[in-house]
């Protein structure tokens, strides 16, 4: 990591053809420093978060407020609902056709997020496998539904061996989708893997800068302690409920695979909330996703300290919901620190691609990458 700066990039010594890349881990304040690079004048935003896609779900995605989005517009936030997926390489489509309309508009694209899949598909490039169909992705998901992941990792080391011994088979998003993709196309989708990559980042008309923070471990912790307590605070449990009651919502729906969403449905599930019995909701569905993970009432046990100081205040259903409350803010805490681990896993992997002179996936016109040790760094690189 850069704790002196090689080169100064700020405003003036970017072209009109730049592309700038913020990766930054979950709350380390990098939406900040969006802000203040798009107040120069230079800059649109464009978000790369597979959160923040979501209409309708905005305390846990830590969505900037409707005040934020009108002075600060953000490309792709709040395109799709929360039973919609959306895809690395729609993504990557769209960024393509954004890149080349801020451009236009004598703007340079800065693109901020958290999102390190999105970043790799970007920089990195990304393979040829086609989206799955529609009709392909039902047919897979009632199948899962009712012969169990099982019967699909079984099939997968029919068709395609080499997928079926990388994947656990717990894997349940990427069996499935593996699955699709040789349903629909009667190819593995480890052959259309060995495909050679193409990357928006090797455009020969566009000069790409990356800058990837590496803040603190400690601090960033304290951080995402804080904003799990506003998240809270907030209401991101009721948050929660409302989805359920406006969407035919599924536990594996990409939206509620997302950290602090899943372990508030587990909380909900744990406490046989009324929410589920709604008609446009399959209960058995979010009951078995989490019948593994069933809550531990032994508490003297695990939660002595809770148990000790409302034993005498509550009844024995309240100290029940209370616990599973208590059990969901520590496993929404403990996820999102794993998820900040990924992130800074997948961060330095992006360091490292420029210094991969025989990466047959990167073109001869490399993106600049810089790492940062906090973002008053990277601030000073770039204002």
């Amino acid at each position: 990591m850069n704790k002196t700066l090689p080169s100064r990039l700020n405003n003036s010594s970017l072209n009109d053809h730049s592309v700038v890349c913020l990766m930054a881990p979950t709350a380390s304040g990098k939406t900040a420093l969006a802000y203040e690079l798009f107040d120069t004048g230079r800059f649109e935003l464009i978000s790369v978060d597979s959160a923040l896609i979501y209409q309708d779900m905005d305390i846990g995605t830590a969505k900037p407020t409707k005040v934020e989005l009108e002075r600060y517009p953000h490309h792709l936030v709040d395109i799709i609902d929360p039973t919609q997926s959306y895809s690395v390489a729609q993504f990557v489509q769209d960024v393509g056709v954004l890149i080349d309309q801020i451009h236009q508009n004598g703007k340079i694209p800065l693109l901020v997020g958290g999102t390190m899949m999105y970043f790799m598909a970007l920089i990195d490039g990304i393979s040829a496998v086609p989206d799955s169909d529609d009709a392909i992705r039902n047919h897979v998901e009632s199948w899962r539904q009712v012969e169990g992941i099982g019967a699909l990792y079984d099939y997968l080391a029919q068709v395609d061996p080499v997928t079926h011994q990388r994947l656990k088979p717990n894997d349940t998003q990427r069996i499935t989708r593996a699955v699709e993709v040789y349903l629909q196309t009667k190819t593995p989708i480890s052959t259309w893997q060995e495909q050679p990559k193409s990357a928006l980042s090797q455009n020969p008309d566009q000069d790409w800068h990356a800058l990837g923070i590496f803040p603190d471990r400690a601090w960033l912790h304290d951080r995402i302690q804080l904003r799990l307590d506003i998240m809270w605070q907030d209401g991101l449990i009721d948050e929660v409920i409302r989805l359920l009651e406006r969407y035919p919502l599924t536990p594996n729906m990409p939206s509620m695979r997302a950290v602090g969403y899943r372990q508030v449905l587990e909380y909900l599930v744990a406490i046989d909330h009324p929410i589920f019995n709604l008609p446009h909701l399959d209960k058995a569905l979010f009951y078995q996703a989490f019948d593994d993970q069933s809550l531990d009432f032994d508490l003297k046990k695990n939660h002595s300290k809770l148990f000790q100081k409302n034993q005498a205040l509550l009844p024995e259903k309240d100290l029940q919901n209370a616990v599973a409350c208590h059990q969901m803010q520590n496993k929404a805490l403990y996820a999102t620190r794993q998820l900040a681990k990924r992130q800074f896993t997948w961060l330095r992997k992006l360091a490292q691609l420029q210094n991969i002179d025989s990466k047959p996936s990167l073109s001869p016109k490399t993106v600049k990458i810089q790492s940062f040790k906090d973002m008053a760094l990277a601030k000073s690189y770039l204002c």
